[in-house]
């Protein structure tokens, strides 16, 4: 941690007052209870978190539901009969929400290797996939909304086109009044890029991934990523943060792996806030918070809030 961050930390917490810390429930607590759905929010506001962090599918009649997966993973889903799915599918802009209500998502397949990733996962059965009205309604004014456009710019097919739907989230976030509170994020910079001519009152975060089964960023490709909405990665001198202010986003939220403390301090001198995903590990969440980071995305909202305890921080 830089030693003007230190020492302010040290102040405030001789003051008996802890500073703000954004920390995000991904998915809603997915290490402890269902992922994005009602229950599995509900216990991340319960552990404190400041702001729900989810992701958005459209259903065939235009409903914006919560879905991590553009199709049924057969790993979380059962169908109308009580049986796991066999197989993905089908895609959910292929159900109308009357369809889409059928399913249960209230527990893990405990025969797939996800279920075998988070063994603390309490089932609640009987979870259908929420609407995004239905989450909205869930916090008060205090708790924030990260809220992820998931297309693919390889996969057009399995959803409706970014314009579309960036075009449906907005409408959904301002029908619900929590556009000052939410945040529109996405991989596929084309939605964000949309959305700030769309709706310039809601924040927007660039995600990027650099690794070596996903790579958003395509440094070593020696042309633009297809993510990237458009944005040149060399003309900013290949740095993710020139480009993530260049899309117009608040925030930066890398993979955790990706983040150091140069350019967590890049980000800052741009005017970003830097919040990484998604950071499970303790002394992990430890480390990039001594790096400066502004807020973590995490399964586990109950292992972060005693290290934000410890250095002077709150969630809410």
């Amino acid at each position: 941690m830089r030693i003007a961050s230190l020492a302010c930390a040290i102040w405030v917490a001789s003051l008996g007052v802890a500073a703000a810390f954004d920390l995000q429930g991904h998915r809603g607590a997915r290490g402890l209870a269902p992922e994005n759905t009602l229950a599995g929010f509900k216990l991340a506001l319960d552990l404190g978190v400041s702001t729900l962090e989810t992701d958005l599918a459209i259903t065939s009649d235009d409903a914006v539901v919560i879905s991590h997966d553009p199709i049924l993973n057969p790993a979380l889903t059962r169908g109308p009969d009580g049986q796991w799915l066999a197989t993905a599918g089908p895609a959910i802009r292929s159900l109308s929400l009357a369809d889409l209500a059928k399913y249960d998502i209230g527990r893990l397949n405990p025969a797939s290797k996800y279920a075998q990733q988070y063994p603390e996962q309490k089932p609640v059965d009987g979870q259908r996939f929420p609407t995004l009205a239905a989450v909205l309604a869930l916090g008060g004014r205090e708790v924030r909304f990260n809220i992820e456009i998931k297309t693919d710019p390889n996969k057009p097919d399995l959803t409706v086109d970014p314009a579309r739907f960036t075009r449906l989230a907005v409408d959904a976030i301002r029908k619900g009044k929590a556009a000052d509170r939410s945040t529109l994020q996405s991989f596929d910079w084309r939605g964000l890029i949309e959305a700030k001519k769309l709706a310039p009152e809601i924040a927007t975060g660039c995600l990027t991934i650099e690794s070596t089964n996903f790579d958003t960023v395509g440094r070593a490709s020696g042309h633009p990523s297809p993510w990237l909405g458009g944005l040149d990665l060399a003309a900013h001198g290949g740095s993710v943060p020139r480009l993530a202010k260049a899309a117009g986003c608040a925030t930066w939220s890398p993979f955790w792996r990706n983040v150091t403390a140069e350019n967590i301090k890049e980000a800052h001198a741009l005017g970003l806030k830097v919040v990484p995903w998604t950071v499970n590990v303790p002394a992990e969440m430890a480390r990039l918070i001594e790096f400066g980071v502004d807020g973590l995305i995490t399964d586990y909202p109950d292992r972060a809030q005693p290290i934000l305890a410890a250095k002077g921080l709150k969630s809410r």
